[in-house]
């Protein structure tokens, strides 16, 4: 194996415990910080076609990086499973991520299986998808046809230079607008783009970004360069903060702030004064929302992970293939949840100079941001 190559899938995941007495599920569970489980995000490849400097640099992700194997993979019935257990405890909305999600095989398939869950209130599903947007054109309408709700779309610059530096692929931005488009055609929307932005890399492209936007039913959204994994070098020195992000805008664009939609909404939301619609800053890494954190992550290969910066996952394939009921996995679930204390961007946030635990972080394009 070559020196540069990082292997970062977390190989040290305990299994998920059964309690000794399982119960089953009350339809809500909150944990030690009172933090009620609301969404789940899953993984549903390791594999992506972009090699973004911030994510998936080539450097580590070259051509002898080693994927995970198909069949360690969970498959489209493990997941449904999975999902159908988190919905049991009050999760509403989930969102399908990677890597590239649109690389996954029949993922409409999958879709179909999640929409088809029933949920304890009788609502459906929020069911959603983050993607580059390089396949769109291509899987929209099917995606939509099998119940996916909305997209959103991962774009860090308008001018084509800037983007393919960032995506070190050579792909255009043109394809992912049209992507985008025939999003909005097939009926995935609101669809929203986020913009990482990193300084000295495409902060340049930050008023553009929201002037092309501005006046058309997609939803831009800024989002700090932060500190997930450590293949991507971070350096507190690229961020741009969300209130610098705003004043930018705001000197060109005149902004007002917005209320949030609901609890828990990590973008914080400004409208544009003439009336042409809005952008949102998430401040990940200078505002923490760990607080109102409602999210629980499924690996590709099926751990679980509590917290996007945590530095372990826990087995949930195991129980999955090992014979183990509903009522066993559901009550294991409930129990890493409830349990949970998580609060990384909080505590780095009050101490940011000291952002290395000194214990490697899993790497976004593993769990999904």
């Amino acid at each position: 194996m070559a020196e540069n190559i990082i292997v970062l899938h977390d190989l040290r995941a305990p299994a998920l415990a059964v309690p000794a007495a399982p119960e089953a599920p009350v339809g809500i569970i909150s944990d030690a910080l009172a933090r009620p489980l609301h969404d789940l995000r899953i993984s549903v490849t390791d594999r992506c076609n972009f090699r973004c400097v911030y994510c998936m640099p080539k450097e580590v992700f070259g051509k002898d990086y080693p994927y995970l194997p198909h069949g360690d993979l969970l498959s489209f019935e493990e997941i449904t499973r999975v999902a159908r257990l988190f919905v049991a405890h009050g999760v509403e909305k989930i969102r399908l991520t990677g890597g590239e999600p649109l690389l996954r095989k029949n993922l409409e398939h999958l879709v179909a299986m999640l929409r088809a869950l029933p949920t304890p209130s009788g609502r459906p599903l929020d069911l959603t998808l983050t993607t580059n947007g390089s396949l769109l054109v291509r899987k929209a309408q099917a995606l939509k046809d099998a119940g996916l709700d909305r997209v959103t779309v991962s774009l860090d610059a308008l001018d084509d230079a800037v983007f393919k530096r960032m995506n070190d692929v050579d792909f255009a931005v043109g394809d992912v607008l049209a992507g985008i488009d025939a999003a909005h055609a097939a009926g995935l929307g609101p669809v929203k783009v986020n913009m990482v932005v990193k300084r000295g890399s495409n902060d340049d492209q930050i008023v553009p970004m929201a002037r092309h936007f501005k006046g058309s039913p997609t939803t831009l959204r800024f989002i700090e360069y932060m500190d997930v994994g450590a293949s991507n070098g971070w350096n507190m020195d690229e961020v741009v903060p969300s209130s610098e992000v705003v004043r930018r805008i705001d000197a060109e664009l005149p902004l007002a702030p917005q209320a949030a939609n609901y609890t828990g909404e990590t973008a914080a939301r400004w409208r544009y004064v003439d009336g042409g619609g809005e952008v949102g800053v998430i401040s990940s890494v200078t505002g923490a929302f760990c607080k109102d954190c409602s999210r629980m992550r499924l690996s590709t290969e099926g751990k679980l992970y509590t917290c996007l910066f945590a530095t372990r996952g826990h087995d949930l394939r195991a129980l999955l293939r090992s014979g183990h009921d509903d009522l066993d996995i559901g009550a294991a679930i409930a129990r890493l949840w409830q349990g949970r204390t998580d609060r990384y961007s909080e505590t780095r946030t009050m101490n940011t100079a000291r952002v290395d635990t000194g214990a490697r972080k899993v790497e976004m394009s593993y769990i999904g941001g």
